[in-house]
């Protein structure tokens, strides 16, 4: 007998690499056979070296184009139509949809949709996304309520608000606690010399509150607090909330912050750290960075908005403060950056939260749960008498 065969469905290789693939290493060390598709970027050689067998296809997670769009669909129809997956895990909006209709379409017995946060389209007042918004909301209504499928959310707030918009039925949608952490190769360690480093780690995006971040960093500098500031991440040039990088080089000219740039190995630079920050602005599923952070070791301050405050309790692994206002996110730096034993204590407590509900071990046991539920109901289902079996309907419609 074949291994089941499960098929993750991503818009960017890089995505897969840094929030998906321990899991999907965990799953196939259960003996499953783990493939994955997304357009061909820098990452494929490190997912094939993870023994995951790797299909390029053509996916614009950003374009508007519908020519494009249906040169996408027909490739992931034919994808699935030659690999027969078994199971199909698609991760974020436009994965979910082009995945979901060649589901469909190919008769994949099981389908994952994963929504690792609202996202631009539902978090965003750009005109763009209050245009696409109606109509993405509406898909999902058609696509994601099968009984042989579930939405993966990360935080009991998006559940919440899925169910309440009236997109996702209340038995169709489950929660596990983000990405997950390797907790191994994210591990305390010795604090660095003075003075304190406070990093943002993060894609350079305003709605992760780099803004914020910056002027928190300018107002701290006024007040002769000795610490530095950095940008750790890139822009991300196809999302419009990207952060220009004639901005970024401004910032950094004027001595306000440092920027870091891209790191493989984060790890080595929460190491350098002393404490962690992201002002989000909201639309987070978990953040995987304040996950790191914490396994590492380290003091948060983020913003008491939806999944960061899953990650964070405040005053005991760090602090939250509210969103798109800078002078209490320079307080709160303020405090752990003058207090070395609350840095440690806060850190302390972030390690044992880590290891006891955001390990990556927990959250691959807790995806593989939902996998087994689907299997059994699919099988209970092609048991059962024909006439036996109703059509499956959409939630009606409702406003968002």
């Amino acid at each position: 007998m074949h291994p089941r065969r499960i098929l993750f469905l991503l818009a960017s290789d890089w995505y897969f690499y840094w929030h998906r693939l321990a899991v999907a290493e965990r799953i196939a060390a259960r003996g499953y056979d783990v493939q994955v598709a997304a357009p061909d970027g820098r990452f494929r050689a490190a997912i094939e070296a993870a023994g995951l067998r790797f299909h390029p296809i053509r996916m614009d997670r950003q374009g508007l184009n519908p020519f494009n769009d249906l040169a996408t669909m027909k490739n992931v129809v034919d994808l699935y139509r030659a690999l027969k997956p078994d199971l199909v895990h698609h991760v974020a909006v436009k994965p979910i949809i082009y995945g979901s209709i060649a589901a469909k379409i190919t008769k994949v017995p099981v389908i994952i949709n994963a929504m690792p946060g609202l996202g631009y389209v539902f978090v965003s007042q750009q005109l763009t996304a209050r245009l696409i918004r109606p109509g993405i909301a509406a898909a999902f209504r058609l696509l994601v309520n099968a009984r042989n499928s579930k939405v993966i959310v990360e935080n009991h707030d998006d559940m919440a608000r899925w169910i309440a918009w009236r997109v996702i039925q209340p038995d169709r949608i489950v929660v596990t606690p983000g990405c997950g952490v390797d907790v191994e190769s994210f591990r305390p360690a010795p604090e660095p010399p003075a003075p304190p480093l406070v990093i943002l780690p993060a894609r350079l995006l305003f709605y992760k509150g780099v803004e914020e971040f910056v002027e928190a960093a300018r107002m701290l500098k006024a007040r002769d607090i000795q610490a530095r500031f950095a940008l750790v991440g890139e822009g991300d040039t196809g999302n419009p909330a990207c952060v220009p990088s004639d901005l970024l080089r401004q910032w950094q000219k004027e001595g306000v912050v440092e920027l870091f740039g891209w790191h493989d190995d984060i790890a080595q630079v929460l190491a350098q750290c002393h404490v962690v920050c992201l002002p989000s602005h909201g639309g987070e599923g978990i953040p995987r960075s304040l996950l790191e952070a914490a396994a590492s070791g380290k003091p948060i301050v983020t913003t008491d908005v939806s999944g960061c405050r899953d990650a964070v309790r405040d005053g005991e692994n760090g602090f939250l403060v509210p969103p798109r206002q800078a002078a209490p996110l320079a307080d709160a730096i303020e405090r752990l950056v003058r207090d070395a034993d609350l840095r440690r204590v806060m850190g302390e407590r972030g390690r044992e939260r880590a290891l006891g509900e955001f390990s990556v071990d927990i959250v691959a046991e807790q995806t593989l749960e939902v996998y087994e539920e689907l299997f059994a109901s699919s099988v209970t289902k092609k048991s059962r008498p024909l006439d036996s079996i109703k059509n499956d309907a959409p939630v009606g419609d409702s406003r968002l």
